[in-house]
């Protein structure tokens, strides 16, 4: 495998998680909101679901490299929405609230969304770092050789 391939790996990981971080901040950012764009309910969660593909996409880079065939790079294959039922809170002064005095927020949970936003951070980092090493180690072949 050659340094643009591991790049290529990294970069797919970083997307991913950037993917996940943006989705964990509108989960987090609509925690209170009793209103969905049709009106018609509560915000729902949302939720990315990545998926593996192979890293030798092409046949030619299977036969150049036949390590490449155990690598592989993820991708966000979807965006699915947490179905789960919105919480009922007794708010009667709240707009929404129904004739009981209750309205139903939306089925996040900010402590889970924040375990998931620091997560996600980590592994953020974790690519940035494995995409440092690659440009140092690049760099220093090109030192070799020059």
């Amino acid at each position: 495998m050659n340094f643009f391939s591991a790049m290529e790996i990294t970069a797919s990981g970083l997307g991913a998680q950037r993917t996940r971080m943006n989705v964990l901040a509108s989960n987090l950012a609509n925690a209170r909101t009793t209103r969905n764009e049709a009106g018609d309910g509560p915000y729902q969660r949302l939720d990315p679901v990545f998926r593996s593909v192979p890293a030798a996409s092409r046949f030619s880079d299977l036969v150049r490299d036949p390590h490449a065939r155990s690598a592989s790079m993820v991708e966000v294959a979807e965006i699915r929405q947490d179905d789960s039922a919105p919480a009922r809170v007794y708010e009667p002064s709240h707009p929404d609230a129904d004739e009981d005095g209750y309205i139903e927020l939306p089925n996040v949970n900010v402590v889970e969304e924040m375990v998931n936003m620091i997560t996600a951070s980590r592994a953020y980092e974790s690519g940035v770092t494995v995409m440092s090493s690659l440009k140092s180690m690049a760099r220093q072949a090109i030192s070799i050789t020059g």
